[in-house]
């Protein structure tokens, strides 16, 4: 059986792994697309374990492969199942190995966004994808402020301004806030700052980049979070702010607070680990290893 081998990336697994067993819920408010993409992952939800032991192989090209004891992973599109570099693919590995009798797909995200990546189905170019990224950013859940109650008010302005002062100062852009129904306008030298930025990042990173954006709803928690400015917790925590104040205000679920919570850190910490791994150079790891 296949061991584990994330020492490296241990504290975006950690948040990963110990929800690994939870029930997916979609997001609500997605993009088409995404909606389309979330579809396509998910269409078998579940299927009896057919396999014991879990393999990696390198084959053409240098791309990795995923062995179920001797069949080749393939995607829900009939492609075979390659991914870029022996992280991701070791990943990916654990999360078949970890399944049991029944698999569930639901709760095997880097797979998904292998499967998207490389099945594309939605048939969208990088182009499209950054400017679907962008429009997140005219809607981004932190430029959008309450003016009552007070206390809500000072919460948003004492949380939320020092992401976004900080975004403004690492891009050198302005984005503001605003408590009108139409948000802040966002200068379009703003916006071609972000595209440039976006399109430096590879076809399948921008695939878990624009992943983290829909379940955050905000295109500079996704980037503070992948810059390593916050951590999985922190970037969860602010995304839900307006609903964590009227929890502690009017009370909550328990149960269903937690399970929220728990679901949509784990699909934000599956999406940083794609995201860090497929962006990963291997003229880079060669120099650290040497090092």
């Amino acid at each position: 059986m296949l061991r584990p081998l994330f020492r490296n990336y241990s504290q975006i697994s950690q948040a990963l792994l110990p929800f690994a067993s939870r029930k997916l819920r979609h997001g609500q408010g997605l993009t088409t697309h995404c909606q389309r993409a979330n579809a396509y992952a998910s269409a078998t939800i579940e299927r009896k374990k057919f396999y014991e032991d879990v393999t990696i192989s390198q084959g053409e090209g240098g791309l990795y492969e995923i062995n179920l004891d001797r069949r080749k992973l393939k995607t829900p599109g009939g492609k075979l199942f390659t991914v870029p570099n022996e992280a991701l693919a070791i990943a990916v590995a654990t999360e078949w190995d970890a399944q049991k009798d029944t698999l569930k797909f639901y709760t095997m995200h880097l797979t998904t966004l292998c499967n998207t990546a490389l099945d594309n189905p939605t048939q969208r170019d990088k182009n499209q994808m950054i400017t679907a990224a962008l429009k997140f950013l005219e809607t981004d859940t932190i430029c959008y402020r309450v003016e009552e109650p007070p206390g809500l008010v000072d919460l948003q302005k004492n949380e939320w301004d020092p992401i976004l002062d900080w975004i403004e100062n690492r891009y050198n852009v302005v984005i503001g806030s605003s408590s009108s129904i139409m948000g802040p306008q966002i200068p379009e030298e703003t916006k071609e700052t972000f595209h440039q930025h976006l399109n430096s990042y590879n076809f399948w990173s921008l695939t878990g980049l624009e992943y983290i954006i829909t379940q955050l709803k905000s295109v500079i928690l996704s980037l503070g979070l992948i810059d390593r400015h916050l951590t999985v917790e922190q970037a969860v925590l602010l995304s839900r702010l307006e609903e964590e104040y009227q929890i502690k205000r009017w009370g909550n679920v328990e149960w269903a607070h937690d399970y929220d919570m728990y679901e949509l850190r784990a699909r934000t910490a599956a999406g940083a680990l794609f995201v860090h791994l497929t962006s990963e150079s291997a003229t880079v790891k060669r120099k650290l290893l040497q090092d």
